[in-house]
């Protein structure tokens, strides 16, 4: 496995590769590497002749108040679950490498970056954007994965691919969980014991939406007030917002009709974790 941490040396191999008519699969990452993200590279690496991994831990994404500076690091671990996996490239470039003195530049995708998460998150997506926009011209991959666990951040890139028809395929691949339900995520590094057993509660208000959608239930409204009920009731929990959207634009459903995304985000202390489940063609 090569470690890259030049972006010009890691553009250079990406144009060769794809020179000599390789497949690139590519999967980019912040590190805290966990089943979800092995997922992913394993997915990359069926698919593709060479799998390309990156570790950035994207400043642009982090508001001053957020975690940014605690957010966990181990690249000494990580670059072993990679060499595991046999990953062919790990591409580890510094901030520095990545916002050279002078950048000035920024994507924004309008109307899906100020909802959901970008609510209490604001700014939030056009770090996302900026940084992935960078990290695709960088590694020219063929296929980029993501984890369906951000949903947002997918329907997010999904459109700013599209827009900027951008030569790159990207697939969103299912949430990873634990046997409990917990959806993975490098954030729950920070739950102690009795959070992380709140935390469940989340996926079961999620499971709770789905029984009722699929009992027939059609009133949005009645939907999430039933979930706001169950999870309200644990007083260890701040609930930032539950929502259910169209997963493509994640403009709100009003009649539950096609593919409903029913996304949600809460706080555990200073801990917040999101979840979603997308429950399929109701024809309701």
């Amino acid at each position: 496995m090569k470690v890259i941490c030049s972006v010009k040396k890691m553009q250079e191999m990406s144009l060769s590769l794809n020179r000599k008519g390789k497949t690139i699969g590519f999967v980019p990452t912040m590190g805290a590497l966990h089943k979800g993200h092995i997922s992913l590279i394993r997915r990359a690496s069926l698919d593709s002749d060479v799998t390309v991994v990156s570790i950035f831990v994207n400043p642009a994404q982090f508001s001053p108040s957020e975690d940014f500076k605690k957010y966990p690091r181990d690249f000494s671990r990580d670059k072993n679950i990679c060499k595991k996996e046999k990953v062919d490239v790990l591409f580890y470039p510094s901030a520095g490498q990545m916002y050279p003195p002078g950048y000035n530049t920024v994507v924004k995708v309008s109307q899906m970056d100020n909802t959901m998460c970008g609510k209490s998150r604001p700014g939030h997506f056009t770090g996302v954007a900026t940084v992935v926009l960078k990290l695709l011209n960088i590694t020219q991959p063929t296929t980029a994965y993501f984890g369906q666990k951000d949903a947002q951040q997918a329907a997010v890139i999904q459109r700013m691919s599209k827009d900027l028809n951008l030569p790159v395929r990207i697939k969103v691949l299912p949430i990873v969980r634990d046997n409990d339900g917990l959806a993975l995520s490098s954030r729950n590094s920070y739950l102690d014991k009795g959070q992380r057993q709140d935390a469940l509660i989340l996926y079961r208000a999620l499971m709770l939406a789905k029984n009722m959608i699929k009992g027939g239930e059609k009133d949005v409204k009645k939907i999430i007030r039933a979930m706001n009920t169950m999870i309200s009731g644990n007083k260890n929990i701040r609930l930032d917002y539950i929502v259910i959207v169209d997963p493509l634009n994640l403009k709100p459903k009003n009649i539950l009709s096609g593919n409903c995304l029913i996304a949600l985000a809460a706080w555990l202390g200073k801990t917040r974790l999101i979840d979603n489940i997308i429950v399929r063609n109701q024809g309701l």
